[in-house]
C-alpha cells in the first residue's frame, strides 16, 4: 500500500472533513471548531480552493444531502471548552452564482454529532448532544440525548427526544449493513444501534450492545468472516484504542493500540486499496495517524501501520475513488487541513 501526503492548507482547529458533488464534480470539505471558515477544494488532486464560509464556524459534524446538488447540513457555533449553547444545524446550498447559502434549520444546544440515515426515498435525521447543559467543563451532570425526526427539506427541522441520560454522548457513526442504514451512538453508557422507521408510519428502535464507557466507535468485517469487528476509543477522549470480535456470543478484545495516552479522537472502519482497516488518530503523546489490518487469519492477528506522526488528528473521511482512496484529514493539532493518497 503507497500513501503520500498533499497538505492542502493551514486551518486554525480544523476539525470537521467530508466531500460532496457539486455539477458533477467532487469537493472536498475541511472546517474548523473555533471562530473559522469551512474551505472547500475541488478539481484535478483537489488544488483549486475557495471558501464556503467564514464564520461563525463551531463546525463538529458536515453531512451531505443526498438527492441534491451539493446541499448539506452542519453544525455551527459549538465552540471549544464548554461554550455550546448556541449550537444548532444549518442548511447548506451552493449557489449557481458561486458562493453558498446558509440558513438556519435547527437550534439544538449541545449538538455534537449528527447523520441523515436514508429509508427509501425518505431521509431521516438523527442528532445527538454531548450534554443537556454545562456549568464548567468538568461538568456532566446533565447527561446528553438523542434527537430523532424526518428530514423532507430545507425549511425547519423538526425532531424529538428519543433517548436521554446518555452521559458523555460524544461518538456517531454510520453502520450500513444488509442494504440497511443505522447509526452507532457511544456514551459513557455504553453504545447503542439506532436504527430508523422501515415504513412512513413505523417507530426507531434502539437496541444498546456494549455496556462499559465508549467515547467512539466504528465497524467493520476486518477478518472477512461474514461478523463485524468494532473498534473503540476508550473511554471519553479516550486513553486506549482497542478492537473486539463477538467470540461465542460475547466481545473480547482482540488489539489495543500499543500507545496508551489521553485524546484518541479517531475511529473509522473502512477499506484501503481494497483492504479492510480501521484508521485509529490520537491528538496527544505521538499524534499519530494510523491504520489497523489483519496479518493473519488463523489465528487472527491485527496490526497497526503508520500513516503520519505529529499531526493530531481530529477527524478523518475517507473518499473512495476509481483508482485511489484519499483520507481527508483534520490535523486538528498542528492547524493543518491535508489529504492522504493511497494506492
Amino acid at each position: 500500500m503507497n500513501i503520500t501526503k498533499h497538505r492542502l492548507a493551514t486551518l486554525n482547529s480544523c476539525y470537521a472533513a467530508n466531500s460532496l458533488v457539486i455539477d458533477g464534480k467532487t469537493h472536498i470539505l475541511l472546517a474548523s471548531e473555533a471562530e473559522g471558515p469551512c474551505l472547500a477544494w475541488s478539481g484535478a488532486d483537489y488544488t483549486e480552493s475557495h471558501t464556503v464560509w467564514e464564520g461563525p464556524g463551531g463546525t463538529m459534524s458536515i453531512v451531505p444531502i443526498p438527492g441534491t446538488n451539493g446541499e448539506f447540513l452542519a453544525v455551527q457555533k459549538f465552540y471549544r471548552m464548554y461554550q455550546w449553547e448556541g449550537a444548532k444545524i444549518v442548511h447548506v446550498r451552493p449557489l449557481a452564482s458561486g458562493g453558498y447559502e446558509v440558513t438556519d434549520v435547527l437550534d439544538l444546544p449541545y449538538v455534537h454529532r449528527f447523520d441523515l440515515l436514508t429509508v427509501g426515498e425518505r431521509h431521516y435525521f438523527i442528532g445527538c448532544t454531548l450534554a443537556t447543559k454545562k456549568e464548567s467543563v468538568a461538568d456532566w451532570a446533565n447527561p446528553g440525548k438523542i434527537w430523532v425526526g424526518e428530514y423532507t427539506g430545507p425549511g425547519p427541522l423538526e425532531v424529538k427526544v428519543l433517548k436521554e441520560g446518555l452521559t458523555k454522548n460524544h461518538g456517531y457513526s454510520r453502520l450500513v449493513q444488509d442494504g440497511v442504514m443505522r447509526g452507532l451512538v457511544t456514551c459513557e453508557e455504553g453504545a447503542f444501534e439506532v436504527t430508523p422507521p422501515a415504513a412512513p408510519s413505523g417507530e426507531w428502535t434502539i437496541r444498546q450492545f456494549m455496556d462499559w464507557p465508549i467515547s467512539d466507535i466504528s465497524a467493520i468485517d476486518i477478518d472477512g468472516d461474514g461478523e463485524l469487528e468494532f473498534a473503540t476509543i476508550e473511554s471519553f477522549h479516550g486513553t486506549y484504542f482497542r478492537v473486539y470480535k463477538k467470540i461465542d456470543g460475547r466481545f473480547a478484545k482482540i488489539y489495543e493500540h500499543p500507545e496508551v495516552t489521553e485524546f484518541y479522537h479517531v475511529v473509522v472502519g473502512t477499506t484501503l486499496a481494497g483492504e479492510p482497516v480501521f484508521i485509529g488518530g490520537c491528538r496527544r503523546g505521538k499524534q499519530q495517524l494510523f491504520y489497523v489490518h489483519a496479518v493473519s487469519n488463523n489465528p487472527l492477528r491485527l496490526e497497526a501501520e503508520l500513516i503520519d506522526e505529529g499531526v493530531g488528528p481530529s477527524n478523518v473521511y475517507v473518499l473512495h475513488e476509481e483508482k485511489r482512496d484519499i483520507l481527508v484529514a483534520a490535523n486538528r493539532e498542528i492547524n493543518e487541513a491535508a489529504l492522504y493518497f493511497v494506492t
